[in-house]
């Protein structure tokens, strides 16, 4: 450990010879000893006394001492400090740009990209959207050597991929198709073609791996030297946080670490902490993989329990986990679960995390009473969690200690908790879960086993609970409980014959229909020639990969023309009618309702699927209520949905005509065709 008082004179001795540059560098190699006897804005005050530079001084106010780590404001002074007028600068929405102006002033950062010029940055846009683009970089070639650039592209196409790929890293062939394209290096009409010929060069390249699946990445292989002397220095320099992890993961697969000198390693673990800043508040998945690998080749720094602590801020390990790699979730599992206390936190968390890392948290954990204790509770709730529900029920022979001991309930219980996590519409992991338990139910071998681990009376109770659970696709529920029956063959006698409610036409008042087939003309006349003119404009801001709106501009007509497919199908299945055929026999579409409920009588008018108007008392007929209310005649009782607690049921009083208000607001609108 450095004196900090001899540091503090170092610095002292820099502000009178004014030399920033070594006063930068002492900051910079001290910087932990530093922060442990000045505050942030004591150590930008030192650095202030070195120079008179006005733009440097802006720097130093820029970089935002006191308001982020240190660690973060050192990186963002050295950022702002290598920007200086003619530089060139990466920006992953719009690409290669080169510095025209630094404005100290209004601390404003002025970048021409060839799709935007004379753009400007504030210090910490700037710091946070560009880096120096590497001299190497195939953009900066095309820039600085337009000819060779042109020789190389024409020439030599199996090199030219190879800059590519140095320049933005492995990718597969679809990617790098996207970013040759979208840079304007290869037509799209010429990608094939020139695509074959790079190929057929890079097949005699023995650093380059070409896979068999066009969704694999093209990778480039590392030389011995790559780990000497030359790489090590490349090494140094390198700013982007995945390329730094990658580099590491290599560089220690390759079983370099283990030979490697103390300088070397010092030097992998200050690309480590750079890492490690440069992806705190970017990509929590990412900081975790440095974390974790930071902690595994035993560096000091950064301290594990500061990166544990950022994990756990705002619960980002979470979404760290549902990012993760499923082969490395468990790794951060166990850095993160370093105490008592800190295993505590995860299992709190267990009804967040994703399905992986409850596994692994039951892998690392689950024979320790605190674990069974804490996730046993979650299964003892009326709502269970869906990722632990469907991995109890999963792998049940693994859990069956846990229900000997008292951890968790009774299987009759779990399987309750999991058939109802079969039902109804769910999304994001609950639907991938939900997926899992109906494939868990359709398989004849889970069922046998199931039903091995219950008694005579507990088979009944399931069989029974799962045949009143409507909300299942009517085939598959009905195919599940007939081969229930045929593993229990007893159980036939708790069968629950259902009488079959009578279909109606797909219909829909003419109002509706006109409006429908309006917002779908709409649909494919306006909406999605718009979607297509911002995708083209969004193409001309460089990488698709990594350009936002581009990414938008996508998904938005994944969306569109999904909505245009479902309409379409809809308006040819659905026809417009005026109801004339109904009958008050029952409740049908095209009739009124008057209802007993317990709050006192209301009127309804069920017409067909796309009629809906609240304050007319109007129903779609494949809402709830409707449904609840059809082949009902006066005086039967339906329940009411939505209702808490016990069910609350209400009466038919009376069927009537549909009123004249209503057969005039089902009209066709004026200036509305069908």
């Amino acid at each position: 450990m450095a004196d900090t008082k001899e540091l503090a004179d170092r610095l002292n001795e820099c502000a009178e010879k004014r030399d920033f540059a070594a006063a930068f560098g002492l900051v910079r190699e001290n910087l932990a000893d530093l922060a442990k006897a000045l505050q942030p804005e004591g150590i930008k005050d030192a650095l202030k006394k070195t120079t008179d530079d006005r733009l440097l001084l802006s720097f130093l106010d820029g970089a935002e001492f006191g308001k982020r780590p240190l660690g973060e404001s050192m990186v963002m002074l050295e950022k702002l400090i290598s920007f200086e007028p003619g530089a060139l600068v990466l920006s992953k929405a719009w690409g290669l740009g080169k510095v025209v102006r630094l404005d100290y002033f209004y601390r404003r950062v002025t970048v021409d990209f060839k799709s935007r010029r004379g753009h400007q940055f504030s210090y910490v846009a700037a710091a946070d959207m560009l880096v120096r683009a590497p001299e190497d970089h195939i953009l900066v070639l095309r820039e600085s050597d337009p000819a060779a650039f042109e020789a190389m592209l024409k020439d030599r196409p199996g090199e030219f991929v190879k800059a590519v790929l140095k320049s933005y890293g492995d990718m597969p062939i679809v990617r790098l198709e996207d970013v040759c394209v979208a840079n304007g290096m290869v037509k799209a009409a010429n990608w094939k073609a020139y695509w074959e010929r790079a190929r057929a060069e890079l097949r005699k390249d023995r650093l380059v791996e070409i896979p068999a699946k066009r969704a694999d990445p093209i990778r480039l292989k590392a030389s011995a030297e790559d780990y000497g002397d030359i790489w090590l220095t490349a090494f140094g320099h390198e700013t982007d946080p995945k390329l730094i992890f990658a580099g590491v993961n290599e560089y220690v697969a390759k079983g370099k670490l283990k030979t490697a000198d103390e300088a070397t390693r010092a030097k992998i673990e200050e690309r480590l902490v750079f890492a490690v800043t440069a992806a705190r508040k970017v990509d929590d998945a990412l900081y975790a993989r440095l974390a974790c690998m930071a902690v595994s080749l035993g560096f000091a720094n950064p301290p594990a329990q500061e990166m544990r602590e950022y994990l756990w801020d705002r619960k980002r390990f979470v979404k760290a986990a549902a990012q993760l790699p499923a082969r490395e979730v468990g790794a951060m599992i166990a850095f993160l679960g370093c105490d008592e206390a800190s295993k505590a936190r995860l299992y709190a968390a267990v009804p967040e995390f994703c399905f992986t890392a409850v596994a692994e948290i039951v892998e690392r954990f689950g024979e320790e009473s605190a674990c069974r204790a804490a996730l046993g509770a979650f299964m003892k709730q009326a709502n269970a969690p869906a990722t632990l529900t469907t991995l109890i029920v999963g792998k049940f022979e693994r859990f069956k200690p846990w229900v000997d001991d008292k951890s968790l309930p009774p299987l009759i219980k779990l399987l309750n908790h999991a058939i109802a996590l079969g039902e109804g519409r769910q999304s994001g992991e609950t639907l991938k879960m939900q997926n899992l338990v109906r494939r868990l139910f359709a398989d004849v071998k889970w069922l046998g086993k199931v039903f091995g681990w219950l008694d005579p009376d507990e088979q009944a109770f399931f069989f029974e609970r799962f045949q009143a659970s409507i909300a299942w696709d009517p085939s598959t529920h009905h195919t599940i409980v007939v081969r229930m029956t045929h593993i229990v063959p007893a159980l036939g006698a708790h069968l629950v014959k259902t009488e079959k409610k009578r279909e109606y036409a797909r219909i829909t008042s003419y109002r509706s229909f006109g409006l429908r087939k309006r917002e779908y003309l709409k649909l494919i006349n306006e909406d999605m020639p718009a979607n297509i003119k911002r995708i083209e404009f969004a193409k001309s801001y460089g990488d698709l990969s990594e350009n936002a709106e581009y990414q938008y501009a996508k998904d938005e007509q994944r969306a569109l023309m999904q909505k245009q497919t479902t309409m379409q199908a809809e308006l040819e299945e659905v026809k417009p009618g005026d109801f004339a055929d109904a009958t008050l026999d029952e409740v049908m579409p095209g009739v009124s309702v008057v209802v007993e409920t317990p709050s006192g009588e209301k009127t309804y008018s069920v017409l067909g699927e796309w009629d809906n108007d609240i304050d007319l008392g109007i129903l779609s007929s494949k809402t709830r209520l409707a449904q609840n209310m059809l082949g009902k005649k006066p005086g039967d009782e339906f329940e009411l949905p939505g209702a808490e607690g016990a069910a609350v049921f209400a009466k038919i009083k009376e069927i009537r005509p549909l009123a004249d208000e209503i057969r005039e607001w089902m009209k066709l609108p004026d200036g509305v065709q069908i």
